[in-house]
């Protein structure tokens, strides 16, 4: 059971800690409006036409995808930096690591994520 003191208390901080940050702003955050407060920002100059644009959930999607598969592959760089050392084991592990990138790709590209409507 002791083991389990030091997972608590860090619990207990972390959670003390984002509710601390959440009240703090709520208690100092500036309360007075005024019609520029209202108003999008667009470098001081006045808006022309209407300023709420919808933009196609597909950019995100993309955005998302790119994120996603350019996180995974910078796994790949101190695999390569230690490839001498790993041996065989190190090699059948990353062929898998690939193999389900790949995998994930294809399923994107099989429900049309990457398809540009």
């Amino acid at each position: 059971m002791s083991e389990w003191v030091g997972v608590a208390v860090f619990m207990v901080v972390g959670i003390l800690f984002g509710a601390g940050g959440i009240l703090t702003s709520f208690l100092i955050h500036p309360r007075s409006k005024n019609r520029f407060k209202e108003e999008p920002y667009e470098c001081g100059l006045p808006t022309e036409g209407p300023t709420w644009v919808q933009f196609k959930n597909q950019y995100f999607t993309y955005a998302l995808m790119f994120v996603i598969f350019d996180v995974e592959v910078i796994y790949l760089y101190p695999w390569a930096v230690t490839f001498k050392g790993l041996g065989l084991a190190g090699l059948i592990k990353m062929f898998i690591f690939i193999f389900i990138l790949v995998l994930g790709l294809w399923y994107a590209w099989k429900e049309g994520a990457l398809e540009w409507k």
